[in-house]
């Protein structure tokens, strides 16, 4: 049984103006998606500046996020790093705090060998029993999970369940649907691609738009499953000026302004991340009000 059907939100990981975590902002941006029925939290992932956590607010952060959701929704927690003993540590830890799920990011820097990348990612699920994501994104690791290296992992071992597709690349998509048979868990990893890969037998998105538009981004993947492929669709058509304004710099930087702006009180970024330019501020609030979320 997959981990999680539906749309997921990456969450972001709010700070204070000093740089601290801000958990009780934390604690109101769970609410609002488990309120607006968000299907998953995927806790310290990209989105959550993971890469800018220290491992004890990594970890910190994680079992904050377990205790507060309380069993309402899946947990997936992100542990990925691009040295494995760091991403084995990581994840035993989170399994011992509850999680339910792990997402793992392909080894970023290294530029593993697709036998580097197997080994790295075996070693890793082998550590813990709980179901494990792959998360395959080139365009941030620099390394892209060719497709027989994913199936090869989700058929040699037991709890490695499925992959985070953000490639974006349907092609490449399509054939790890072909080769596992459709029966991997494939979740997008791209806003602007939930449809297409939901057409592929996908279980739903893992996403950066549900932090601003959770009951949106879950309708979208849940109009799919009932059949109405159509209305589905142009919920996907209606996102997309959205989704580009929250990519038009490299996330999370806008969608931390967005939520922001939403008064939801996200905070500041880590260096080296640093505060969205004031033009695309102004396309971003357009994409908002447009969109319905802001007035």
């Amino acid at each position: 049984m997959a981990i999680f059907t539906g749309a997921g939100v990456a969450i972001v990981t709010p700070f204070h103006e000093d740089g601290s975590m801000n958990y009780e902002k934390f604690a109101g941006l769970i609410e609002f998606q488990i309120e607006n029925g968000t299907d998953a939290i995927i806790v310290c992932g990209t989105t959550g500046e993971a890469s800018t956590l220290s491992h004890e607010e990594h970890l910190d952060a994680i079992g904050f996020c377990v205790k507060q959701v309380a069993g309402r929704v899946p947990v997936v927690a992100g542990t990925g790093s691009n040295c494995t003993e760091t991403a084995v540590y990581l994840s035993t830890e989170a399994e011992k705090l509850g999680a339910d799920g792990l997402l793992v990011v392909s080894p970023y820097y290294n530029k593993a060998t697709q036998k580097g990348l197997y080994t790295h990612f075996k070693a890793i699920a082998d550590s813990v029993k709980i179901p494990v994501l792959l998360y395959n994104i080139q365009g941030r690791t620099g390394v892209n999970i060719a497709p027989e290296t994913i199936v090869k992992l989700w058929r040699e071992v037991d709890n490695i369940v499925g992959v985070k597709e953000a490639s974006g690349n349907i092609s490449q998509i399509a054939k790890i649907m072909q080769l596992s048979g459709g029966e991997i868990d494939l979740y997008s990893g791209n806003d602007d691609q939930i449809v297409p890969i939901l057409s592929l037998g996908g279980k739903g998105v893992i996403s950066v738009l549900s932090n601003v538009a959770p009951k949106e981004t879950h309708d979208m993947c849940q109009l799919y499953f009932d059949g109405k492929v159509t209305e589905s669709a142009k919920e996907q058509l209606r996102a997309i000026p959205l989704i580009d304004a929250l990519f038009c710099e490299v996330n999370p930087i806008p969608v931390k302004a967005a939520v922001n702006m939403m008064g939801l009180g996200a905070g500041p970024l880590r260096l080296p991340l640093t505060e969205m330019e004031d033009a695309h501020k102004e396309v971003l609030h357009k994409a908002m009000v447009d969109y319905g979320i802001l007035k």
